[in-house]
């Protein structure tokens, strides 16, 4: 069960061309997150569209962060708090924190779960085939158009599409 704090925030989906900002904004957030959880960070990956140059994207930047137990909140909360993060999903598995101006969202995961490889695996692909990442582009200007309840709606509707890009990086891999 996905506990959304502060619950569902109707926003709109605003996306912009990519920003030479985004890459510099994720190593200035790498520094931060790295100085907070020292070895409890087992690893910090920019992710998500601003990690893909040229893309168009929302002007957020997603961080995944691997640790050793993402359900043990006691081991890394006070640090991100106090770093200056915001808690806001909390679901088995995986917790999301963000800055105050919900520009960055860091997302933690237990190291070695799966979709931080899927994460990494669909950045990678979209960083060296332009088809894809043109067609990636296309859907999110498409749903961009429409209102939603919340953000998780927009990223659902955008899974299909993910999810076909995924098997083709994979298969792709295996040749």
């Amino acid at each position: 069960m996905t506990e959304l704090i502060g619950g569902p925030e109707p926003r709109p989906v605003v996306i912009v061309e990519y920003s030479e900002d985004w890459p510099r904004r994720y190593d200035a957030e790498r520094a931060r997150l790295a100085g907070a959880l020292g070895a409890r960070a087992l690893r910090i990956e920019h992710v998500g569209s601003t990690s893909v140059p040229g893309l168009a994207a929302k002007p957020i930047v997603d961080i995944v962060v691997a640790v050793h137990d993402v359900d043990d909140e006691d081991a890394y909360r006070g640090a991100l708090v106090d770093a200056g993060y915001v808690l806001r999903v909390r679901e088995a598995g995986h917790r999301m924190f963000r800055t105050p101006a919900r520009d960055v969202h860091v997302h933690l995961w237990n190291e070695g779960d799966p979709e931080v490889d899927d994460l990494l695996l669909f950045r990678d692909w979209l960083r060296i085939d332009a088809a894809d990442r043109a067609r990636y582009e296309r859907l999110k200007r498409e749903l961009a158009t429409r209102e939603w309840h919340d953000m998780n709606g927009y990223a659902d509707a955008k899974g299909p599409l993910v999810n076909e890009i995924k098997t083709r990086a994979r298969e792709h891999g295996r040749r």
